[in-house]
């Protein structure tokens, strides 16, 4: 493994944004991807499907919802690279859906704490576990990208009704890339948010408006950020967003 080649992790990435984040950062000659997911049989195919595309990924399993899955991951990252240069943290649920019926969406009133608890472990608490176990490498080479994907429906800003465990858990991501920004900003290591829009993917639904593409597109922005590029920002669209 070159010295030279950047380590970029991604997580959540067998489908969806995760997957077409992978692909895009797969095409820079100086990134080495890792892609990660909970089921490996499905993340395994996912860098079968890169591969024939001649964008070779590297595959790891990954459940962020467990801190012996993250230490296990840190630990493989370090053995084998002996560096992280970006963390992009997609992983995510949106549990509120479970509670839905005939299109009502739940309100914060009717919310199951257990619900709640479900979008904060996946949404917030495993980004930072992996920010825990991977930002140290970071450091030590004075280098580091981390994007942490969030959403409009987690701006408090223009904050609506409804699905209050996805939003709570979003707002709270946001939260921790402030706190991680500030932090880290002595270390050359950029923290931002950022909202990819109604994207066509499992989550997202067939009658979102945007395609794959688009959706990844400031992440990888973000992952790619020269020297002295913004940090503790919310970006939709490469555009800087309200909180």
């Amino acid at each position: 493994m070159s010295s030279s080649l950047k380590i970029a992790v991604v997580t959540g990435a067998n489908r969806g944004i995760g997957l077409e984040v992978c692909r895009q950062l797969a095409r820079y000659e100086d990134i080495q991807v890792v892609l990660t997911s909970r089921d490996e049989q499905k993340g395994l195919a996912a860098c079968e499907k890169l591969e024939k595309d001649e964008l070779p990924v590297r595959y790891h399993p990954l459940d962020v919802d467990h801190a012996a899955s993250v230490a296990s991951f840190g630990e493989f990252i370090e053995k084998e690279f002996g560096r992280c240069d970006i963390l992009v943290n997609n992983a995510g649920i949106f549990p509120d859906s479970k509670n839905a019926s005939a299109g009502d969406w739940p309100s914060v009133l009717d919310a199951h704490i257990d619900t709640l608890r479900d979008a904060m472990t996946t949404n917030v608490y495993g980004p930072m576990l992996l920010c825990q176990r991977l930002v140290p490498l970071m450091i030590k080479q004075d280098y580091g990208r981390i994007v942490n994907f969030s959403s409009g429906m987690g701006q408090l800003t223009h904050m609506n009704g409804h699905c209050p465990a996805y939003r709570i858990s979003k707002t709270s991501i946001n939260a921790l890339t402030r706190i991680l920004a500030e932090e880290l900003k002595e270390y050359n290591i950029l923290v931002n948010s950022m909202c990819p829009g109604w994207v066509k993917t499992d989550m997202g639904g067939h009658g979102a408006n945007r395609e794959l593409p688009e959706g990844a597109d400031t992440a990888v922005w973000l992952a790619t950020l020269f020297e002295n590029g913004p940090s503790g920002k919310f970006f939709r669209d490469r555009k800087e967003f309200e909180w």
